[in-house]
Order: structure tokens, then sequence, then C-alpha cells
């Protein structure tokens, strides 16, 4: 994220300011400055956390949680773009893609991958998939889990598979 406006089409973090914008969180000054912008003109925005891009009429579309976001040799990798990929697979039945350790490019994306069919191989998969994918979205790993941790709404807690998968190293 270079902290600039994005062209059409291009991701990037969302930030709103208006009226009704929330002017900070309450005695809470390191978070205020993690969630303000400051543009050229100098007035305060404030970051939302979501990552998004204007279509060319003018719609946003949000893609994905910049916490989500993995930061892999300089690259944005936004894992929502890989594991609609994943999903395509027929064996496939539920998938989440998280930034793991890597000695050489600070973080890869790796899938923790529910399937269908424990026949599934998991090296099969991982070479279908990254023919599928741009070379700097490629896993460097593909794991088979149970199931994917949920929050009471149904999102899938990727903070918690970031904790418990995310400090393995590749490279």
């Amino acid at each position: 994220m270079k902290d600039e406006p994005c062209a059409s089409g291009e991701s990037g973090e969302i930030v709103s300011r208006g009226r009704i914008t929330m002017p900070g969180y309450w005695q809470r000054d390191d978070a205020n400055r993690e969630a303000r912008y400051v543009d050229a003109e100098q007035r305060v925005w404030l970051r939302s956390g979501d990552i998004g891009y204007l279509d060319g009429e003018g719609f946003l579309y949000i893609v994905d949680r910049k916490k989500d976001m993995i930061l892999s040799g300089g690259q944005n990798i936004y894992p929502q773009d890989i594991e609609a990929a994943l999903v395509e697979h027929p064996q496939v039945d539920d998938v989440a893609v998280i930034g793991a350790a890597s000695k050489r490019w600070g973080e890869t994306p790796i899938a923790l991958v529910v399937t269908k069919d424990q026949q599934l191989e998991m090296p099969a998969l991982l070479v279908w998939v990254n023919s599928r994918l741009g070379k700097q979205q490629r896993l460097a790993d593909c794991l088979r889990v149970n199931e994917l941790p949920r929050n009471p709404n149904g999102k899938i807690l990727k903070r918690e598979l970031r904790q418990h998968y995310g400090d393995r190293s590749y490279d």
C-alpha cells in the first residue's frame, strides 16, 4: 500500500471521511495513528482495514481485509484470489489462504484445505492450483485440515490460522 489514490481497477485500502465518520478511538492514540490517513491536502481520512477497488463506473468492490493481505517479496497478494482458484477444484470443500514465514520473501502464501475426499493428494492439488495462478501468487504449500475455525457468523478466523500455521518457515 503506497498511501496514494489508486487508478480505476487497482486494489488499495479503502479510506473514508465525512461528518458521520468516527473521529477516532477513545483514549487510544496508538490506534488513532494507525487508523488515520492524511492526504496531500492535509485532509484526515479513516482507514477501514478493507482492500477494494473502484470499477470504471465508480462502483466500489471490497476484495479482502488488509490484515489478511500477504506481502511477499514486495508484492501484495490477496488470499481471496487464490481461494477462488482453489474452490474450483471439484474435491475442495473449503479453503483459507494465509501468509507463512519465508526466508526468501518475508511471507509466502499457504493454503489450508478441507477436502471432500481424503484421496486428494496435497502435492497434486498444489501443482493443479499453481498452474492457474500468477507467478507471485503461487502457493508454497497446501495443508489438509479437518475444518476451518469460524466465528458465530460463519467468518473464517484467519487470525487463529496464522497463529497456528503462520510460523512455519518456507524456502
